[in-house]
């Protein structure tokens, strides 16, 4: 006992452990991935990267869609800055159309997500069911409905002329055929907005909002000072999605107003396909995609350079 009370105790055998050893830098095995991650770059450098490279060629040549193609060089961009009227105008009109479809798409959408969340209930989820049912119906389908509701005979002169008024000529008027175009395009996609906001404003604490009904804020200074500068991160990637949808309208002008009358709602796109599919051009149809491409692509970085003056990342 006493030996046992004297003895200094030793150390314990060290117990082996199977570690694995680290690779250089703390990474993992990148070929572990592969498999997973394969599939998925594979489809994305066929449907995306290569027709990206491809069209970048066929931009610098005369390429009919049956004959021998040749080199052009810049003469398509050349062509098209100074010598196509039609593309001024289609540029034009897909500059109207996305100022008009964006301004009038958000405010609209964020009205009616903010009605939406003060409503509440069941009946907010039928509402946003109902709001979202024209995004997922086909498009086509949803622009020869309103092409036979505006011609000059359809339901909606004939309601106005129920009560007396003489409608106009909405598909046949320049003005009103791009109202027609807008009207339509929002039926059509402001649905997807207004599930987008209605999460943001949701994702909102009660708590500050509740504290500001007991300090007294009424609905349109909550708004304004709370809701609005916490609903900004999504109100911008609304607005970044919906002015690139914008400017890639293509199937409401070719099912509404086939781009007339004459050209007044002859957008970008539209004219890309026209000179693509109608005029044998591909060529010239690259250049001009390569063109939208560039705009698309300056407008988007103007919107992030100037995201900071407004938008607010703060919880």
């Amino acid at each position: 006992m006493a030996a046992a009370i004297g003895t200094v105790p030793t150390a314990p055998p060290a117990v082996a452990r199977s570690a694995k050893r680290p690779s250089p830098g703390g990474r993992g095995n990148g070929w572990s991935a592969l498999p997973y991650l394969g599939p998925g770059m594979l489809g994305f450098a066929i449907f995306i990267v290569v027709p990206l490279v491809v069209s970048l060629i066929i931009s610098f040549f005369d390429w009919p869609l049956f004959g021998a193609p040749e080199f052009v060089g810049l003469e398509n961009y050349r062509f098209m800055i100074a010598g196509d009227p039609a593309f001024w105008i289609s540029l034009r009109n897909t500059l109207i159309f996305a100022v008009l479809y964006t301004a009038v798409n958000l405010v609209v959408a964020l009205g009616l997500s903010y009605w939406l969340m003060n409503l509440g209930g069941r009946w907010a989820a039928f509402f946003r069911v109902l709001f979202f049912i024209p995004v997922v119906t086909p498009m086509i389908g949803n622009a020869l409905i309103f092409r036979l509701m505006l011609n000059d005979d359809g339901i909606v002169n004939q309601m106005l002329a129920a009560i007396g008024i003489s409608g106009p000529q909405w598909l046949n008027t320049p003005g009103w055929a791009m109202v027609s175009l807008v009207v339509m395009s929002l039926w059509q996609g402001m649905g997807y907005n207004i599930i987008v906001l209605g999460a943001g404003i949701a994702g909102i604490n009660p708590s500050v909002l509740e504290a500001s009904r007991i300090d007294g804020a009424g609905p349109v200074d909550r708004f304004f000072r709370i809701v609005f500068p916490m609903l900004s991160p999504t109100i911008f990637f609304c607005t970044v999605m919906t002015v690139i949808g914008a400017f890639k309208v293509f199937a409401q002008p070719y099912a509404l107003t086939e781009g007339g009358p004459g050209n007044a709602t002859n957008t970008l796109v539209l004219h890309l396909y026209r000179n693509g599919f109608s005029f044998d051009r591909l060529g010239y149809a690259s250049a001009i995609a390569w063109a939208l491409f560039a705009l698309v692509m300056l407008i988007t970085a103007v919107q992030f350079s100037q995201q900071k003056r407004w938008v607010s990342y703060d919880s």
